[in-house]
């Protein structure tokens, strides 16, 4: 696998890209075309709809942006890291973990996602 901190920083940039454009273009590079995300609240699959679903996100949380949480942790071609959200600038109030399969290429081949803390409803 190649330098995982890179793939993990390279997907969270996704996820604050608010520029359309540039955000559909990262995600091109990023994610394999048959890629697929799911979480508890959303999923996507291909290069559409997981910028649609990173879109409807930053629509629900405008002004804020994930951050890495701890060091990511890989074995074969899995992925394990940690993330955290919040208003820019200030704490944070979501935290998950994602696990991720990268093809071989490096790009991400799809990733699921867990939510670790979530403000009270």
């Amino acid at each position: 696998m190649t330098d995982t901190k890179a793939i993990v920083d390279r997907y969270l940039e996704i996820w604050n890209e608010g520029d359309a454009a540039r955000r559909k273009a990262l995600i091109a590079a990023a994610w394999t075309e048959d890629a697929t995300y799911v979480d508890p609240v959303m999923r996507g699959a291909g290069h559409e709809g997981i910028d649609a679903m990173i879109a409807g996100a930053q629509a629900q949380f405008p002004g804020f942006e994930f951050r890495p949480l701890g060091a990511p942790d890989a074995h074969g071609d899995r992925l394990r890291f940690r993330w955290t959200l919040g208003p820019r600038g200030a704490d944070t109030i979501i935290d998950g973990t994602d696990f991720a399969v990268i093809a071989a290429d490096g790009r991400i081949a799809s990733v699921t996602g867990f939510l670790d803390r979530i403000p009270q409803q």
